[in-house]
C-alpha cells in the first residue's frame, strides 16, 4: 500500500491535506539550505527548492513524498520572513496599496518518478495606515510568515482581492496538487 509523506513542518499544509481528504499521512522534515541559483525567475525559485526539498529525504517505491516550497515576492524581489517587528513593519509598508505575487513550487515524487510544478498568485493589498500595521503585527501573527502576512488568519483584513489560487498564498496550491497526485494513481475524488 502506499503511503503519502508530507516532508514539511507547516502547520498549515498538514491542515490543507486533511481539508482535501488526505488523512493518512507522515511528516517528515528535509533539512535544506534554501539557496538558489540567482538567474532564477520567481516560478523558477519555488520549483527548485520544492525539487531540493524533495531529493534529500530518502523514501521507499512504497512512499509518495509531497514537498512544497512558498514565496512572496514584490516586483520580482524575494520577502522572506521577517526577522523582528520593524522589518515586519518595513515589509507591510511596501506591500500596502500594491500588487505582489505569491509563489509555491510543489514536487510529488514516488521512487525514481518525480514531477514539479509551480503556482503564482497576484494578491492585491489595500491601503492601510501605520497604526493599522503596527496593530496587526502586535498580533504576533505576521512573524513566522514569508511577506509578514497569513491570509488565513488578520491578515485576511489587508487583503482586497486575489487573482488565482487562494490556497497557494496559505502555502500549498492543492488543485494543482490533487492534478499532480493523479499521475501517480492518487485520486481524490472518486
Amino acid at each position: 500500500m502506499t503511503r503519502i509523506v508530507l516532508a514539511s513542518g507547516s502547520p498549515r499544509r498538514r491542515e490543507l491535506l486533511e481539508k482535501i481528504g488526505i488523512t493518512d499521512f507522515t511528516v517528515r522534515v528535509p533539512q535544506v539550505e534554501e539557496s538558489y541559483p540567482e538567474s532564477l525567475s520567481p516560478e523558477e525559485i519555488v520549483s527548485y527548492i520544492s525539487r531540493k526539498k524533495s531529493l534529500a529525504l530518502p523514501t521507499t517505491e512504497d512512499e509518495i513524498v509531497i514537498t512544497a516550497d512558498t514565496m512572496v515576492f514584490l516586483d520580482d524581489k524575494r520577502l522572506g520572513k521577517p526577522h523582528s517587528e520593524a522589518h515586519a513593519l518595513s515589509m507591510l509598508t511596501a506591500l500596502a496599496g500594491r500588487e505582489h505575487t505569491v509563489c509555491t513550487g510543489v514536487t510529488v515524487r514516488q521512487g525514481e518518478k518525480i514531477l514539479t510544478r509551480a503556482a503564482a498568485t497576484q494578491v492585491y493589498f489595500r491601503s492601510a495606515d501605520e497604526a493599522e500595521l503596527r496593530a496587526y503585527i502586535r498580533s504576533g501573527e505576521p512573524m513566522d510568515k514569508a511577506g509578514a502576512y497569513g491570509i488565513q488568519g488578520q491578515g485576511a483584513l489587508l487583503v482586497e482581492r486575489i487573482d488565482g489560487d487562494f490556497f497557494n498564498v496559505m502555502g500549498l496550491p492543492v488543485l494543482l496538487l490533487s492534478r499532480m497526485l493523479e499521475t501517480f494513481g492518487v485520486k481524490l475524488l472518486k
